[in-house]
């Protein structure tokens, strides 16, 4: 087909813009050859008449359909060129948001100026091990690629990354390397891949700085080699470095910064260890300064600095190495400050003492002198003579200048060679992949020295490109054997030869850097001379004889020669140099030490390679100037020779190209340019790969794709079994000209713009199918609304003519009523108007007579009043005078009888002076006074009687005093607490007495609101009748209200229920993560101890020799040494060789009694962590103050008897005071309480008496036992020397078993280890055989742990304070509660009132009933535990009186260990117990786990075999009541299962058994338990089978966590099963055929989806499963143990296949949608069959049923955007966008979403809170649970087969 057939009406064209670069038009009529003019719509509207090139007659490019837009490869498009191009990626970059692209074998990344979480682990995971067509575009995908051509192929890589400055070229650079340090992992514990990444951060502050372009710019390139061992683990890196821009440390352009390091300085100038360095901020220094720009936006140079020393210490750059090179960059700074004053116009001078020349010589450690005079002069040298000649001011600045370049340039490569060194491997490298970091072309209005080395680099890399892609496509033609055509493509050789050749432009630059008078101005001639107007490459521009023009692949070039011969020459003045060599400064000269010297041994790579900044140098023996010439060559010569070496390393490697695109020049976020856009595209190579592929055959099919795409275009007669002639026949049909198409050996090959007119034919053919269907839809659609419309006619007609009739009957019914009324209305009018008038007659009447009446009476009233006032007035003026005459009189009598009154005193004083009168009254006083006296001496008698008797008493009293004073003491704080407790049962009866006058205050309330309601209910009454007719109204708003009020409670219902359903959900979240970071730790702690297994093997391994000193200990020790040597056991792993306790060769194993109770021990501590934790401090306190003391003084014996003599003496005053106290407070409660309080039926009481008497009790109880140990203590002391023991003491199995926290084990141990030293040292003096001192010790021990219970017993008792203090608080809130109730009941009427009284008594007896029974079962639960304790110690007892009464000593004891005595029986029925010999428990272990086949056992035998015949044997130890033996069985089978799933961890059938077999046991340990809980669905015989004297509920925690261990590495078995099949069965292979159409995939071929053999397919899926389900079924697992494993591996498939779908835009299809549901409804169908939908997997499907709705729903409208909302509540806000951003229409008549349409989305779901995270982790693990299981087998009814080889085992 010609191509101009293509441009016909309504076909779409690019057509150039000075704007747009390309604007897109539409054709408004067909072409025809030799029109001149096309006439075209534009998008905006406008009607445009494009004439043609009349010398070409070039047609303007033709648009790909929209299909084929936003595609993954551009090479997939059918028009390959420019405009398609650039319109594909700005699709993809604005409206995707998707930056990579892929171009054939280039990645194109554009810069998005913004954050993209696109890069964390996750992503990387699911990039690992994935084919590079296979996943969306990205840089781990190209990273991906080199690492498995790296192993595949076994070649080195390289991945070559350029762009312009701020396209994203480091930052894609430190990505790839990123993912080979995440995937591939390091070969050693170095952790390289943390140094390689860590060199990033030195790198970029020292190399990198701040441009126009970019914040973070690279100046300078880098090739870093990351080596690889043959394992393709990371080991080591190598980098190379070249042409850094040293111009920068001098000079900055405007809005500029210079190197990042030197902001870093400045920003931490006040830091202690940067004082010496005297900088400050960087406005200070010219160096920092001239940019006018300091600080980056969003970037803390400070941190920034924090991050390069951290950096540099990972690499192993000391802290003085790292404080000398801040030195040097310091020293850079000032030396930049120092300023030359002329002297005159040829010489100049430096000011003396000047401060920035001094400060740089202090850190450089050089004379100021010195260095002042060569800054201002230099040395000339002639033949015969040397001259000083001094300089002018601008030649000693720049002089100045090129010395700070020079130091800098110096400095960076000593840091490369330090990073080098950090980073090489000892290891022999194997392979190696490269990462070249390369600036790309550039060109600017000023081009010079470093813009023609820049671009010279380019265009070598460029050729290399362009022979790379040419290669390519000559492969694959000829692997396809199609015929070879010769592609023409540029070769830019010719301007290569133009630079580098002889006499090229850099030979001309060199020779003129030699002459001793070469200027720019020479130079620009002799290339005018030598190369213009014969290379046609190379131009002089117009107006200017100091530039030239160079035609480069991408652009011309204009470059200005000036400043080309001094950056070539790149001259420093040696005698400056000199003078930095002489620094006393140690690391100064290093830097400027020879080359040969200064390369360090791991910058060269394996073949002998030097780095790219350096040149292969001479020996040092040679003449004595050759280091001079050495150090001139030109930068041009070295850039050359590291240009070359470079294109051998990539030549010699696998090639891999990433093209960075910066959007915009101004750093805006997701802005695409299309100008800079399409520069960059023509620069880079990426039009050249297009340009390449087009000329050839661009678009490449396989023949089922093309078969699978183009069915609807063949007939069925034309459809063959051969898929390969279908397709050639149906395309000679299609396509005439044979020369558009070739047939290859697996693909058809197209030229440009066939696949377009393909799907032109296909677009066609469905469009008319699509007319056909919608022709005879709409018409059946007519059909069926004509009849509907028919039959609603007659149906109305029908009713209307009824009606009709209706109205007629109804108007003469009306009329006849109408008479009716009319004839009553007139009579009730007639009626009412009579009765108005009556009753208005008799109302007037009544109110006229009734004013006459009141008149009259208000008359006689008025009358009856005045009489009544007249009255009262006349009687008030008669009592007035009255009284008046009254006072007057008794006044008149007071005064007289005064004036009588003093006329008798006066007499009777006269008569008092007479002696007369004194003789009279002194008669018998005389015997009165004798007989006074006798009485007082009797008085005195009795009085001294008293006296004596008193102080008697006064010293009983004061001795009395003295005792109750101190007991009073004690006991204050007890009375106090009593009062405080009367005092507040006295304020809660003030209180009940203030309730009780409020309520009766509120009852006369009560009675005068009552009188108040009588006397207006009569007022009511007569309201009544008014309110009748609003009643009626009323009644309606109450039934709307009423209505309203029920909506509004079944919605508070609904959100009550929705909250309490989100509240079930909380917690069982909370929950299930609870158990999942249990499980998870305990993950962990398998981890470590299959760990320490493997270490301790290794270990064994090396010790082979039996290590000596092992000594034979007691049979307590012996017992329990398990128990003992646990802690050391974990914590003293890392010292295994140095123990000499225990012989090497035998392996003791964990022992779990002892595991399992510390670790129940430490569950309970947890919850008194805080107390427990001050009494641990206070304990090691303790210690640590005994520890100096016995360093201080020797260790005797004596003292030591002395310290246990006081100890015992300080324990009984310790117990009388207690029990004085407990006496005395129980007195003071009796006595001084309140007799409310301390009434016999009082809680506070009854609770402080049981307290009490406890106390009493336990404290009697240890009074005792210090007595019977001072007792034993004595009779030892007289029996013992004081001799030292050399043996190890024990802790005896009851104390450990009494020791109730950390602290007092922690004690304990501590004064085990006290005893053990202070025993080591007179070893040579123990008696015999050390029994008497061992039973000494651990007496002793015993004595120390009696006084920490006595602390522990006080912090119980002040815990049971606090409990009596809590039950008061609740019983004040009770009495509350009790009031509020009263009054409530109060308010209630007399009936109401006694029943809820009634009720609430009913509910307090209850709920102490209920309290009661509680109690009451505890109660029987303790004692039935004590009995079985009782039976233990009962046994122990006798068997130590035994051994005393024997007397056996401890090792005769270990020796001949203590035996069961078989009693022998008569013979009974099988009991279900089975019978083995301890020395078979290994042949046991053995035969039943570890040499096992389940699938031998799960075909034959019953299920959970093993576990039942374990049980068996555990219940016959149980029997016996042999804990040795249970533990030694119960330890060996965990370990055994350990091992069978360490050696057989990935078969699915051992791990699926031992797991069924692990539950079933551990239900077997519960269902015969004896705990109620376990035994209700037991039988009567099962429940006589129950344990009778062991307790393993720890162990069953043990069990439980072997399960949870087993269960997780299940999944992970199925896990690695599933995970190769879940992508191409739920996929990628089409289950519906047909339904989605395959689309151009373009270089980077995909996983076809069409199933081929070695394909998975959903079947593959399914079978798999009910591979699972059927093995699981067969082991006899658990149903619900089987659905949480299914759940899982739903999880598993969903997750996975949820995360390829958002990362591959190929599969974001409406018909990949119908695909997904399809295939879900498989799943759940498999669901359905095994009864497992209620197992919660289906749930887990949900994400991704809800992606696959996303695909199919529509999506345009707002309302869609709500539904969309709603629907997809299981995705986070993130994988929604992310799907509409990569929804692809795979047919024409899908549309694309819309920008618009997302960013609605988005804003509907900001306020969604949920993860940002991209991908979900198909890693996560539900935490797993096992519920109880019991089983109905009887125990008696199991046989043992024969084929397990358990002969040894008899039944009992």
């Amino acid at each position: 087909m010609a191509a101009s057939e293509l441009y016909t009406k309504f076909a779409r064209v690019w057509i150039p813009d000075p704007e747009e670069v390309w604007k897109s038009a539409e054709l408004l009529k067909d072409y025809k050859p030799g029109d001149k003019v096309l006439l075209l719509h534009l998008e905006d509207g406008k009607d445009l008449e494009y004439r043609l090139d009349p010398k070409t007659k070039e047609l303007p490019h033709l648009r790909n359909p929209d299909i084929l837009v936003g595609e993954n490869d551009l090479t997939a498009l059918s028009y390959l060129h420019e405009p398609a191009v650039l319109h594909n990626l700005r699709v993809r970059f604005i409206d995707s948001k998707l930056i990579y692209t892929y171009c054939g074998i280039v990645l194109v990344a554009i810069n998005p100026y913004e954050q993209l979480p696109i890069y964390g682990e996750d992503i990387i995971n699911a990039y690992s091990g994935q084919n590079m067509g296979d996943m969306d575009p990205h840089i781990f995908a190209v990273a991906e690629e080199a690492y498995k051509q790296m192993a595949r192929d076994e070649r080195n890589q390289s991945i070559i990354v350029s762009g312009e400055s701020g396209a994203g070229k480091t930052v894609s650079a430190k990505y790839a390397m990123r993912y080979f340090a995440t995937v591939s992992g390091s070969a050693s514990e170095a952790n390289v891949e943390e140094k390689v990444l860590a060199s990033n951060p030195i790198m970029e502050s020292i190399g990198n700085a701040k441009t126009t372009r970019n914040d973070n710019s690279s100046r300078f390139g880098k090739y870093i080699e990351i080596g690889f061992d043959k394992r393709y683990r990371i080991i080591g890196a190598n980098m190379r470095t070249y042409l850094l821009e040293k111009s920068r440390v001098v000079f900055q352009a405007e809005e500029e910064r210079n190197y990042h390091i030197f902001y870093q300085l400045c920003a931490s100038a006040n830091l202690p260890e940067f004082k010496v360095l005297r900088l400050g901020d960087a406005n200070n220094f010219h160096y920092t300064n001239q940019g006018g720009s300091p600080v980056i936006e969003g970037v803390d140079d400070a941190k920034e600095m924090a991050h390069t020393r951290q950096a540099c210490t990972l690499l192993g750059i000391s802290e003085s190495y790292q404080m000398g090179i801040f030195r040097i960059l310091a020293g850079i700074l000032h030396l930049g400050n120092v300023v030359f004053m002329s002297r005159d116009s040829d010489s100049c001078t430096i000011p003396p003492k000047h401060e920035p020349l001094s400060i740089f010589c202090d850190l450089m450690g050089v004379d100021f002198e010195e260095m002042c005079h060569w800054l201002c002069h230099r040395k000339l040298a002639t033949a015969t003579e040397t001259y000083i000649k001094p300089i002018s001011k601008l030649q000693a600045t720049n002089a100045r200048d090129a010395l700070a370049k020079h130091i800098y340039a110096k400095l960076f490569n000593w840091i490369v060679d330090h990073v080098n060194q950090a980073l090489h491997s000892a290891v022999k490298q194997h392979s190696f992949i490269g990462v070249l970091d390369i600036y790309g072309f550039e060109t600017f209005e000023i081009n010079s020295f470093e813009q023609f080395c820049i671009n010279y680099a380019n265009e070598k890399l460029q050729q290399q490109f362009n022979m790379h892609v040419f290669k390519l496509e000559q492969e694959e033609y000829m692997k396809e054997q199609i015929p070879w055509t010769l592609i023409d493509f540029y070769d830019n050789q010719p301007c290569i030869n133009l630079i580098e050749s002889k006499l090229g432009i850099l030979d001309l630059l060199d020779e003129e850097c030699k002459m001793p008078k070469g200027t720019d101005d020479t130079w620009a001639q002799k290339l005018y001379n030598t190369h213009l107007n014969k290379c046609a490459l190379f131009e002089k521009p117009r107006l200017s004889n100091k530039a030239f023009i160079i035609q480069h692949f991408a652009d011309k070039v204009e470059y200005q020669c000036e400043g080309f011969l001094e950056k070539n020459k790149d001259t420093v003045f040696e005698e400056q140099i000199k003078v930095l060599k002489s620094s006393k400064f140690k690391m100064l000269p290093e830097l400027f030490q020879d080359d040969e010297k200064a390369i360090s041994p791991t910058s060269a790579t394996s073949s002998g390679r030097v780095p790219l900044t350096r040149i292969p140098s001479k020996p040092t023996k040679g003449r004595p100037g050759q280091t001079a010439k050495e150090h001139k060559k030109t930068v041009g010569h070295q850039f050359r020779n590291s240009l070359h070496l470079l294109m051998e390393t990539l030549n010699a490697t696998t090639p891999h190209y990433v093209r960075c695109i910066k959007p915009n020049d101004f750093k805006f976020p997701f802005t695409f340019d299309e100008k800079r856009a399409v520069q960059q595209l023509r620069a880079c190579g990426v039009l050249e790969t297009i340009r390449i592929s087009a000329a050839g055959f661009p678009s490449r099919w396989t023949y089922q794709e093309f078969f699978s795409r183009y069915r609807v275009l063949m007939k069925q007669k034309d459809v063959l079994s051969d898929r390969k002639q279908t397709c050639k026949n149906v395309l000679e049909k299609l396509i005439v000209d044979k020369d558009k198409y070739q047939f290859g050996k697996t693909k058809i090959f197209f030229r440009a713009g066939q696949v377009a007119y393909l799907e032109k034919l296909r677009a066609d053919k469905l469009r008319a199918a699509c007319i056909r269907i919608q022709k005879t839809i709409r018409g059946w659609l007519l059909r069926k609304k004509y009849l509907r419309m028919r039959k609603a006619a007659i149906t109305v007609q029908r009713y209307v003519r009824g009606h009709q009739a209706r109205c007629y009957a109804k108007f003469l019914r009306r009329t006849k009523a109408a008479t009716i009324i009319q004839k009553h209305w007139r009579m009730y009018v007639a009626r009412r108007r009579y009765k108005i008038t009556r009753t208005a007659t008799i109302v007037l009447q009544s109110y006229l007579r009734g004013y006459l009446a009141r008149n009259r009476y208000h008359k006689m009233l008025r009358e009856h009043k005045a009489v009544i006032i007249q009255k009262w007035v006349r009687g008030w003026l008669a009592r007035t005078s009255y009284r008046r005459s009254i006072h007057a009189i008794i006044y008149l009598q007071c005064c007289f009888r005064r004036m009588m009154a003093k006329r008798e005193l006066k007499k009777l004083k006269i008569e008092a002076r007479s002696v007369e009168r004194y003789k009279k009254l002194h008669i018998g006083m005389e015997n009165k006074i004798m007989q006074l006296q006798r009485k007082v001496d009797e008085q005195n008698k009795d009085y001294k009687c008293l006296m004596e008797k008193l102080t008697n008493l006064e010293g009983i009293y004061n001795s009395e005093t003295e005792k109750l004073r101190s007991d009073l003491e004690r006991l204050q704080l007890s009375e106090e607490e009593a009062k405080i407790a009367t005092g507040r049962v006295l304020s809660l009866q003030e209180e009940i007495a203030k309730l009780r006058k409020d309520l009766e205050q509120t009852q006369s309330e009560k009675k005068s609101i009552e009188e108040r309601a009588d006397r207006y209910k009569q007022e009511t009454e007569q309201l009544v009748s008014n309110l009748k007719e609003e009643n009626t109204l009323l009644k309606q708003e109450k039934e709307t209200l009423n209505h309203r009020i029920v909506e509004q409670a079944k919605e508070m219902t609904e959100t009550m229920e929705k909250k309490l359903v989100e509240e079930t959900k909380q917690l069982e979240l909370d929950l299930n993560d609870e158990r999942l970071r249990y499980q998870n730790l305990l993950n962990e702690f398998s981890r470590l101890e299959e760990r320490y297994d493997d270490l301790k093997e290794e270990m064994t391994l090396m010790v082979n020799v039996p290590k000596p000193g092992h000594k034979r200990t007691d049979s307590t020790h012996s017992s329990n040494e398990s128990e003992y040597t646990f802690s050391s056991e974990i914590a003293e792993t890392e010292d295994i060789p140095s123990r000499t306790e225990e012989p090497s060769e035998k392996k003791v194993p964990l022992d779990m009694s002892l595991f399992l109770k510390l670790q129940k021990r430490v569950t309970e501590l947890e919850q008194e962590k805080q107390v427990m934790q001050d009494e641990l401090d206070r304990k090691e306190e303790q210690v640590l103050r005994s520890k100096a003391k016995e360093e201080e003084r020797p260790q005797i014996r004596g003292a030591e008897l002395e310290y246990e003599s006081l100890k015992r003496q300080e324990l009984e005053s310790e117990n009388k005071k207690l029990k004085n106290e407990l006496n005395e407070l129980r007195k003071a409660l009796s006595e001084k309480s309140a007799p409310e309080v301390t009434a016999p039926g009082a809680p506070a009481y009854r609770v402080l008496m049981e307290q009490l008497t406890s106390v009493s009790e336990e404290l009697d109880v240890r009074k005792e036992e210090v007595l019977i140990l001072r007792s034993q203590l004595v009779s030892q002391k007289e029996a013992i020397q004081p001799k030292n023991t050399m043996t190890d003491s024990t802790i005896l199995l009851e104390d450990v078993q009494k020791m109730k926290d950390k602290g007092e084990i922690a004690q304990a141990y501590i004064g085990l280890k006290e005893t053990n030293r202070s025993s080591a040292m007179d070893c040579h003096e123990l008696n015999e055989d050390g029994e008497l001192l061992l039973v000494y010790e651990g007496l002793k021990q015993a004595n120390r742990l009696l006084e920490s219970q006595l602390q522990s017993q006080k912090r119980s008792h002040e815990n049971e304070a606090e409990a009596l203090r809590g039950e008061i608080q609740s019983l004040k809130e009770e009495n509350n509660r009790q009031q509020q109730l009263l009054a409530q009941n109060l308010q209630l009427p007399p009936e109401a009132r006694i029943e809820a009284s009634l009720q609430h008594e009913i509910t307090r007896l209850t709920n102490e009933n209920l309290d009661l029974m509680e109690q009451l079962e505890k109660q029987d639960k303790t004692v039935r535990k004590l009995k079985k304790q009782l039976k233990v110690f009962a046994k122990k007892i006798g068997e130590l009186e035994v051994g005393q009464m024997e007397n056996i000593s401890p090792g005769q004891i270990i020796d001949e260990p203590i035996r069961p005595v078989n009693i022998p029986r008569k013979e009974k029925d099988f009991q279900g117990m089975l019978e083995y010999k301890k020395e078979d428990e290994q042949k046991l272990v053995k035969n039943l786990i570890l040499e096992l086949k389940p699938r031998g056992v799960a075909v034959n035998l019953i299920p959970g075999l093993p576990a039942y015949i374990l049980f068996m044997c555990v219940r016959h130890a149980d029997y016996l009541n042999d804990d040795q033996k249970v533990r030694s069985l119960l330890t060996s089978t965990i370990n055994s299962i350990k091992k069978v799933l360490k050696k057989r961890g990935d078969d699915f059938e051992t791990v699926s058994f031992w797991l069924s077999n692990t539950c079933r046991f551990l239900h077997c340990l519960k269902q015969y338990s004896g705990e109620e809980g376990f035994m209700k669905h037991n039988t009567s015989r099962q429940n006589e089978h129950c344990l009778t004297n062991f307790d393993l509920a720890e162990y069953r925690q043990v069990l439980s966590d072997l399960a949870i261990q087993i269960y997780q590495q299940l999944v992970r078995v199925l896990e690695n099963i599933l995970q190769p099949m879940i992508v191409s069965g739920m996929l990628e292979h089409e289950t519906i055929q047909g339904v989605s159409g395959v689309k151009p995939t373009g270089l980077r071929k995909r996983t076809s989806s069409i199933a081929d053999e070695g394909t998975y397919t959903l079947d593959s899926i399914l079978r798999q499963l009910n591979s699972f389900h059927s093995v699981m079924c067969q082991h006899g697992m658990d149903p619900e143990l089987i659905k949480q494993v299914v759940k899982q591996m739903f999880y598993i498939v969903g997750a996975v296949t949820l995360n390829n779908l958002l990362l591959r835009k190929d599969m974001c299809s409406w018909s990949k949608g119908m695909q997904i549901r399809y295939n879900v409804s498989q799943l759940e169908e498999w669901l359905r069959d095994k009864n497992l939908m209620n197992s919660g997997a289906k749930e887990t499907l949900e994400p991704l049923i809800q992606a696959a709705q996303l695909l199919q729903v529509k999506k345009k409208t707002d309302d869609d955007a709500e539904a969309i909302c709603s629907m997809c509540n299981a995705l986070t806000t993130a994988q929604i966008v992310k799907v509409l951003n990569l929804y692809t229409p795979v047919n024409e008549f899908e549309e694309r979403v819309s920008v618009s349409f997302i960013r609605t989305i988005q804003m509907r779901l900001r306020d969604r809170k949920d993860s940002p995270q991209l991908l979900m982790d198909a890693k996560h693990i539900f935490p797993v649970t096992f519920p109880f299981n019991p089983s109905s087998l009887a125990l008696e009814t199991i046989q043992i087969p024969a084929s397990l080889g358990l002969g040894f085992i008899s039944r009992v």
